[in-house]
């Protein structure tokens, strides 16, 4: 691959513009363990390798851009979680962060249960061996088709959204002559530490129905009087990539509040309490998320303090990680194209990939860690963008950040933590091929998402 030189862009010592970005790190060579998977290390060679396999050697067989998951801390973080929160509780992994046949495998042979929210991912965890009431079944707009798919294999639960939604199973599960286990998804007016787009408890938003105006408490009633369903507990999930746990103390509260109202009015203590998902991970080194058994150990805690003062049975908790499991396992890898320096601003790194592998910076502004991985560099840091090859301004993978001022085409860089919702996002933009996602474990590789190809897109363009 070409070494070759180039005017070097803005460099630390310089006047930088205004921008969120992190001074650069001592040593730009160094790979932050909160950052990158677990069997992600330094070669003697100065080049990075995963799973005991050199990205080089990796990029060669499998092409760029690409996704590289570590399995062994896939399933390090699975088991994790699953120890952390015991028998008394249940892990659903989100699987709308990323789902695949072999993560579903994996999740399997790990004990975890899943949560879906279409046919689609429905159809994957099936054909992948997931039992059906280790299942459950979100989404606030559920075909009548997918209904009926849920409660005909019989999933262990529905997560109702709406009003409608709760007539809408009901009749299907009798017409089945089923009851179907179903929890109410509630809006807790908990306005999460996020994104606006990803903060999901307060009213104005999408999912769940209010406890504001008593309109839980009345799809309670409703629920309670259908013959199709068997209420069994109450859903509450209050946003994502969220490090602060009083967002989790204030919805807590008011669920166990309505798990007392319900039991004042309809003598029935509901076994179950889901309080979600949404735990933060690091995508940069600035990030501090919390270890799973302090997750676990802080939500039961809560629970069980507003369960006793409220004189009621601590239900079963369950709770939701997707990003928190596959975010940190895998990264992209990209070759680079272009480098172009903007004198006293910044230098644009143009790589093979983009908006359509990773769309989070430009919809959520997301932020992300970058470094070069096929060779080490002891040249002075420079602020660089990271951008795709798409027809787009806003096609930026890592806003701001610090490479070596020698990066040339045809360098090897990683952005790490993009396991979750990368993929899942992932878009045929400008008529790009989606990459493939290529587990490594233990000096073996192997693709569980192939590569589009050309002929791909032409078979579905049937005109």
């Amino acid at each position: 691959m070409s070494r070759s030189a180039h005017p070097a862009g803005p460099r630390h010592a310089d006047v930088l513009p205004e921008g969120h970005y992190s001074a650069p790190a001592a040593d730009l060579n160094a790979l932050d363990p909160k950052v990158w998977a677990q069997t992600v290390t330094r070669t003697e060679n100065g080049s990075v390798s995963v799973g005991g396999i050199d990205v080089s050697a990796l990029a060669e067989e499998f092409g760029t851009p690409a996704y590289f998951v570590d399995e062994t801390d896939f399933r390090a973080r699975a088991r994790a979680w699953r120890t952390a929160f015991g028998h008394d509780a249940d892990v659903f992994y989100a699987g709308k962060a990323f789902l695949s046949r072999a993560v579903v495998r994996w999740l399997n042979e790990e004990g975890l249960n899943l949560d879906v929210c279409s046919g689609g991912e429905l159809t994957t965890a099936l054909s992948a061996g997931m039992p059906a009431d280790r299942i459950a079944f979100h989404g606030n707009n559920k075909s009548v088709e997918e209904i009926t798919k849920a409660v005909d294999v019989g999933v262990g639960r529905i997560v109702l959204d709406s009003f409608q939604e709760i007539v809408r199973v009901a009749h299907i599960a009798q017409s089945l002559g089923k009851r179907q286990r179903v929890q109410i998804r509630v809006t807790v007016g908990v306005e999460a530490h996020t994104h606006e787009f990803i903060a999901t408890a307060h009213e104005d938003q999408k999912f769940g129905i209010a406890l504001a105006d008593g309109q839980a408490a009345e799809a309670v009633r409703r629920a309670l009087t259908l013959d199709g369903l068997e209420l069994v507990g109450i859903h509450s999930h209050i946003g994502s990539q969220i490090f602060d746990m009083a967002g989790f103390e204030v919805a807590a509260r008011r669920v166990v509040s309505l798990l007392a109202e319900i039991r004042d009015e309809h003598g029935v203590e509901l076994p179950e309490i889901d309080l979600g998902g949404g735990l933060g991970i690091a995508y940069t080194s600035d990030d501090d998320p919390s270890e799973p058994h302090e997750i676990a150990k802080a939500l039961g805690e809560i629970v069980t303090r507003e369960c006793e003062a409220a004189k009621l049975r601590t239900p079963r908790i369950s709770v939701e990680p997707g990003r928190a499991i596959v975010g940190p396992t895998a990264f992209t890898l990209y070759e680079v194209g272009t480098v172009k320096p903007l004198e006293g601003l910044r230098t644009y790194v143009s790589v093979d990939g983009g908006m359509s592998d990773n769309i989070r910076t430009a919809l959520y502004d997301a932020e992300y860690s970058v470094a070069l991985v096929s060779r080490t560099s002891d040249a002075e840091p420079m602020l660089v963008r990271v951008v795709g090859k798409h027809c787009e301004s806003g096609d930026i993978v890592v806003k701001d950040a610090f490479l070596p001022s020698d990066l040339a085409p045809g360098d090897l860089v990683a952005v790490p933590a993009t396991g979750a919702y990368c993929r899942s996002m992932a878009s045929n933009y400008n008529h790009a091929l989606r990459p493939p996602v290529v587990a490594v474990r233990d000096g073996e590789a192997r693709v569980i998402v192939r590569r589009e190809t050309e002929e791909d897109l032409l078979r579905l363009d049937v005109g």
